[in-house]
């Protein structure tokens, strides 16, 4: 993927979670036009996933999304190598822990616009 189709794919994941998607919808949708199923299914898939899954703050949601866009893909080996650089990035991979650095570093949205920048420079 190109550097502008990677900006365009952040700009619109950052759009959707501004606009009340979570976290997992946001990232998920920006890619929708690249997986094999609907927008309607793709957005329910999602839907449990913010907020560290349903709000238990586990598994932060933009990470997630990066692993049910590789998994429809094709592209699961993909998945520790991005959640790797995630953690790089952003310091962990659990929601609670990133929700305590924000405001230092990062916010959820930039998060998710981690999160469709990373998938963007793998896919």
């Amino acid at each position: 993927m190109d550097t502008k189709e990677i900006e365009s794919r952040v700009a619109k994941a950052r759009e959707l979670h501004d606009k009340g998607m979570n976290c997992c919808q946001a990232v998920v949708m920006a890619y929708a036009d690249k997986l094999p199923v609907d927008n309607d299914t793709t957005m329910k898939m999602a839907s449990a996933m913010g907020r560290g899954m349903s709000g238990l703050r586990e598994t932060c949601g933009c990470v997630t999304a990066m692993a049910l866009v590789c998994g429809l893909c094709d592209q699961t080996m993909m998945v520790k190598g991005l959640g790797n650089r995630f953690r790089e990035e952003n310091g962990d991979l659990n929601c609670y822990k990133l929700l305590q650095l924000q405001g230092k570093d990062h916010s959820c949205n930039d998060l998710v616009a981690c999160a469709a920048r990373l998938l963007g420079e793998t896919l």
